[in-house]
């Protein structure tokens, strides 16, 4: 029996070293938690830069709402069609004046290349296409911490970058904006470039973003969706097959969800930023100035058992940022100026075949060579989604669909013969139309009678349109507008 008594006291003082053990574990876990807990409670007592960050701050506490996700619409109601077969080859009638190509386009003198200094060490540098950014950051930055996951970790993030030296990145950021032209778009992407540069978490990058959109005066907003971020920028114009939430009447989209199955509900704040009323605007007006990639691609086509060379010079940077776009509106791709360089080169090559010729015939190849320089094939086969096209895209990459091809086709004859053109939106196709005096299938867009011409439907001519539409209305007519260089 005294054996048995003194095996259950060992056991017993195991059993309590053991338990010991587990407790110091978990003072030290708690300890380490609680610390992390006060010091971003100690955030609020710090002072703020801008007198409008207390009251936001109070406001994120106030209870939040709960909103319902809608997915944007599809830009095609139908399915484009998988082949498409094409025309007879035939011969255009020689009609018109005969054409000159003015080759170099006037250069916008006010466009300079940033200039190279000596660089003074920065605290962060990053890549951004191509080109070396670098920030001086307050080192307070990376005390933000979306911690807890729950509101009260939204409004302590933000406490730490109100209380924060951030008027110097805010100013960096609107610098390099003008230094490089950019557009919304590339303000977002430096944005999200420089937030990455700074944390590791997802949700931290994402409250990053919101804080400094906002400093720069643009109504973003963000909220809660199973313990994560979710970040909503405000846009005037539809940003297709997006996640979007209306607030006050107003669109915002979950735009680094595009194309993604998100649909849950999200819980967030009424009220917007003081002062934070912009919205993200897509359009692309004028290309990013900045040190250039350039590479070359040789296109061909045959014609009449002719074949036909055009040079395309590029910058990979820019392709690589316009690659990033989400589904914007038609008339962003539309009305995108094309790379002087690569205008220059395509012009050179086809100013050596239509010099001369009647413009009937001139504007017919330019046709051609977009039908048949490119491989036909549908968005969802080729990125597993719909992917709208700037024309320096579909020049870039070997396939092409419908609307891609008539963007670069309406944006080569509007720089080449300066003609008026519109894109013709039917169901399940995009074609074009021009304003010129010439017979065959034509739209009525407005008061002004408009010529088809399909850069899909291959071997047809100027007038000549898929059978399946000559009888049907198009949905809609995308103008292209005329830039100021031409």
């Amino acid at each position: 029996m005294q054996r048995n008594r003194d095996g259950v006291q060992k056991l017993f003082r195991l059993f309590g070293r053991f338990n010991l053990l587990i407790l110091l574990i978990t003072l030290s876990l708690s300890a380490k938690s609680f610390e992390e807990f006060q010091r971003v409670q100690n955030v609020e007592f710090q002072t703020y830069k801008d007198a409008n960050d207390l009251a936001f701050s109070k406001y994120l506490k106030e209870p939040w709402d709960e909103y319902s996700t809608t997915i944007s619409p599809s830009l095609y109601k139908k399915q484009k069609p998988k082949s498409i077969t094409p025309s007879l080859q035939k011969r255009i009638n020689s009609v018109g004046p005969r054409v000159q190509i003015a080759r170099l386009v006037q250069q916008d003198t006010n466009l300079t290349l940033p200039i190279d200094k000596v660089k003074e060490k920065k605290k962060l540098t990053f890549l951004f296409f191509g080109q070396e950014i670098g920030f001086d950051i307050d080192e307070s930055f990376r005390n933000a911490k979306f911690y807890p996951q729950n509101q009260m970790g939204i409004t302590n993030f933000f406490n730490t970058l109100a209380a924060a030296e951030y008027e110097e990145s805010v100013a960096n950021i609107q610098k390099i904006r003008a230094e490089y032209h950019l557009n919304d778009w590339g303000a977002y992407q430096l944005v999200n470039r420089l937030a990455n540069a700074i944390y590791s978490a997802p949700d931290d990058v994402k409250l990053f973003s919101w804080f400094l959109f906002n400093k720069l005066g643009y109504e973003v907003k963000v909220g809660l969706a199973s313990k994560h971020v979710v970040l909503m920028y405000y846009s005037k114009k539809v940003i297709y097959s997006t996640p979007k939430f209306r607030f006050n009447a107003k669109d915002f989209y979950v735009i680094n969800s595009y194309a993604k199955g998100f649909s849950e509900s999200v819980f967030t704040y009424k009220q917007d930023y003081p002062n934070a009323t912009k919205a993200l605007d897509l359009a692309l007006v004028s290309l990013p100035v900045w040190k250039e990639d350039l590479r070359t691609k040789l296109l061909t086509f045959k014609q009449f058992s002719k074949e036909y060379t055009i040079h395309y010079i590029y910058d990979k940077n820019f392709i690589d940022f316009i690659s990033t776009y989400p589904q914007a509106d038609y008339e962003t791709y539309f009305n995108a100026p094309l790379n002087q360089r690569s205008y220059d080169a395509i012009a050179k090559d086809i100013k050596k075949y239509v010099d001369g010729k009647k413009s009937s015939v001139a504007i017919n190849f330019v046709l051609h060579f977009v039908q048949k320089a490119f491989l036909y094939e549908r968005d969802q086969d080729q990125f597993n989604r719909e992917k709208v096209m700037f024309a320096e895209e579909t020049l870039y990459y070997a396939k092409s669909d419908c609307e891609d091809r008539a963007i670069l086709f309406a944006t080569l004859v509007k720089k080449l013969f300066g003609i008026a053109v519109v894109g013709v939106k039917y169901k399940d196709h995009m074609a074009t139309a021009l304003y010129i005096p010439m017979k065959g299938d034509s739209v009525q867009a407005g008061l002004r009678r408009f010529v088809i011409a399909d850069p899909t439907y291959v071997n047809a001519n100027i007038g000549e349109s898929m059978p399946k539409y000559r009888s049907k209305i198009p949905e809609k007519f995308i103008v292209v507008q005329r830039n100021k260089y031409e």
